[in-house]
């Protein structure tokens, strides 16, 4: 017998290789199957928030974030249209506070970070998912090209529309949202004073855009969405307009308009979720970020609970040898609930942050300027509860970490 069970992970996005480095550290059998072609990712920036970041200390990858990416001095709030200042959470201070750092980093070179500790040898790239099948003493992975992997644990991280949930809990589709996200990537060379060196949320009616620097500072990276009533195709490259942006947000600030101006290239997208699941796992196969939890970009927290995912499943089949089903239950048990709060909440910062009449949108502001001078930790997108989280902490056989009160 292996001394570790051997494990099967489909998709290789950022949660699979996180997952992936995680078991590899642990000593275990891994492989990863992947749809693209090789190790890579595309879209645009990501906020590392500081409970993800806990997670990838562990594996000795600070450094590279660190020299990758942006450490912002704030998370700020403001009015779309005059540019006031409705809250303003440090961020300075997280290492202290959370024992970790908040990074602003680009998708891909966090992608191409996780992946360095991942063996190319130990991926099958090329080929997608068809489906899982199982019986007492283990369960195979099909793939399109008529392959197989058989495996102790197959592992669904290929995303919302995940094949290997749909083979476990049927084909349901992800619900549409009724929002739409444009994002772009600036190339500026340097700071400019149109944008200030913060996570910078600017709050409209029924939209709401995002932007803060990547790659030391060298771009830009924008999040615009905006409600709609037609579905938008869900995918990372559909192609817009540097026009249709504008257009979307006629009247906004001069700092925002300035900053779309200088768009080149632009994408959109529908933006989908799902109700939380009562479990992910069945017999010898379970599901991790966004096959489990998809949810909102309100938070900045869709990678951030995938790298969550990762340490705590590693660990806990580190700690249950054999037993997988043991493994598993206490990694549902240690998640399920983080995660489901984790997607209503995002779910609701959706509302909050779109709020359609002045009135509204005052009472809201009145709000973050209160809890702010009580505690400018707990005002603005009241996320403290999200950061203090720290997977590390996670026991086998231990009862799950109690949800920190917001």
């Amino acid at each position: 017998m292996r001394s570790k069970p051997r494990i099967g992970i489909v998709g290789g996005g950022i949660g699979g290789v996180a997952l992936a480095g995680c078991l590899l550290q642990r000593g275990f059998e891994v492989r990863l199957f992947e749809r693209a072609p090789g190790f890579g990712e595309i879209g645009a920036g990501i906020q590392m928030t500081p409970n993800a970041v806990k997670v990838i200390k562990t594996l000795g990858l600070l450094d590279k974030m660190l020299e990758a990416g942006f450490l912002p001095k704030a998370l700020v709030g403001r009015n779309w249209r005059t540019a006031r200042e409705n809250f303003r959470t440090p961020l300075t201070d997280c290492p202290t506070l959370y024992d970790a750092p908040f990074i602003h980093i680009h998708r891909a070179d966090l992608h191409s970070i996780l992946a360095s500790v991942v063996p190319e040898s130990i991926a099958t790239f090329g080929i997608g998912c068809t489906g899982v099948r199982q019986d007492a003493n283990g369960a195979v992975a099909t793939f399109d090209d008529g392959s197989e992997y058989e495996a102790d644990l197959i592992v669904g991280a290929d995303g919302v529309r995940s094949a290997v949930r749909a083979s476990l809990f049927g084909p349901e589709a992800p619900r549409f949202t009724g929002h739409m996200c444009y994002r772009a990537v600036v190339p500026v060379g340097g700071p400019v004073d149109f944008v200030a060196p913060e996570a910078s949320f600017w709050f409209g009616p029924k939209s709401h855009v995002v932007t803060y620097y990547v790659r030391g500072g060298t771009a830009v990276n924008i999040v615009a969405v905006a409600e709609t009533s037609d579905w938008v195709e869900e995918s990372w490259n559909a192609p817009s307009s540097r026009t249709e942006l504008l257009n979307a947000f006629q009247g906004w600030h001069r700092n925002v308009e300035t900053l779309f101006q200088r768009v080149d290239t632009v994408y959109k997208w529908g933006l989908f979720d799902r109700d939380p699941m009562t479990g992910w796992s069945k017999g010898r196969v379970t599901l991790m970020g966004d096959a489990a939890h998809p949810m909102l970009p309100f938070l900045s927290q869709g990678a951030a609970m995938a790298i969550e995912d990762a340490y705590v499943l590693a660990a806990s089949l580190d700690g249950h040898g054999h037993d997988v089903a043991s493994a598993l239950r206490d990694y549902e048990r240690e998640r399920l609930p983080r995660t489901s709060r984790v997607q209503l909440e995002a779910r609701e910062r959706g509302r909050t942050y779109h709020l359609p009449s002045p009135l509204a949108q005052a009472k809201r502001d009145f709000v973050y300027w209160l809890r702010g001078l009580i505690n400018p930790q707990a005002t603005g997108i009241q996320a403290n509860w999200v950061y203090e989280y720290d997977a590390r902490k996670f026991r086998p056989g231990v009862a799950a970490t109690p949800e920190l009160a917001a």
